[in-house]
């Protein structure tokens, strides 16, 4: 299912830390959510891996006054300006986040440890050069509030003339369970986030789980691989905007700090 990236955690909380709207112990907090340890290794003046409060207070040092996501996919560097090496990374775990203020970006390598049946989630956040460029294929939030308008109209419609299960009542009930339990406990986005960015990364991420759940489920009459595959061809350009959108949500504090 369609859910939150830990670089959109990092970014999110760790703007809100930058400006002094949380503490770093709450961010922190937040950042790992359910993952047992973060480390950031790579930083600059650093010899080895550190922790995350470390190290944001470290990229505060170095300059960074703002956080951007990035969930590039192949074909679309979507939030990416380079060099090739980062983008590398980040399309090889579709996701980033590139720092504002400071030529670094972060990609995050997700391993698991421990025992089997007490296996806990380890992350390495890679702290990398980066080209400092305007990301690649970021909208607004105003035109991403548009554009989704219009891509979960065109969902429903592409769903209903595949005839798949994920356009109906079953679908709905699908997607208010898996956000319900995706919201459970988190707070969208983070303290300083404007209300309309709220809204879109909302409306993004059902956008987004009703594409989700059309690719994962064969309910409905496309059951072919042909059928399938003209399902994905569809759905792509909606999952693409969903993803745009969630980008612009995520780096809206930013991008109105440098209109401002």
């Amino acid at each position: 299912m369609f859910s939150e990236p830990r670089s959109g955690r990092l970014t999110a909380w760790g703007n809100a830390l930058l400006v002094g709207l949380v503490s770093p112990d709450d961010a922190v907090l937040a950042i790992v959510g359910d993952d047992a340890v973060h480390r950031v290794e790579g930083l600059p003046g650093e010899a080895g891996p550190v922790g995350l409060t470390l190290a944001l207070g470290r990229l505060r040092a170095l300059g960074v006054s703002g956080l951007r996501l990035a969930l590039p996919v192949p074909g679309h560097p979507l939030g990416l300006s380079g060099p090739p090496e980062f983008n590398a990374r980040a399309l090889d775990v579709e996701e980033a986040v590139v720092c504002h203020g400071a030529a670094l970006g972060l990609v995050p390598e997700v391993s698991e440890a421990g025992p089997e049946g007490d296996l806990h989630v380890e992350v390495v956040w890679h702290c990398l050069p980066v080209r400092e460029a305007p990301p690649a294929d970021v909208p607004s939030l105003g035109e991403a509030e548009r554009e989704l308008a219009e891509a979960l109209r065109e969902a429903t419609e592409v769903l209903s003339r595949l005839d798949v299960a994920g356009s109906g009542p079953v679908a709905e009930a699908a997607i208010d369970a898996y956000r319900a339990r995706a919201e459970r406990g988190r707070e969208a986005l983070a303290p300083g986030y404007p209300p309309r960015a709220v809204r879109v990364l909302e409306l993004a991420d059902r956008v987004g789980a009703l594409v989700s759940l059309a690719l994962e489920n064969g309910h409905g009459g496309a059951v072919s691989a042909g059928e399938m595959a003209a399902r994905a061809v569809a759905l792509r350009p909606v999952e693409r905007t969903a993803r745009r959108a969630r980008v612009a949500a995520y780096n809206s504090v930013v991008e109105e700090r440098e209109r401002g």
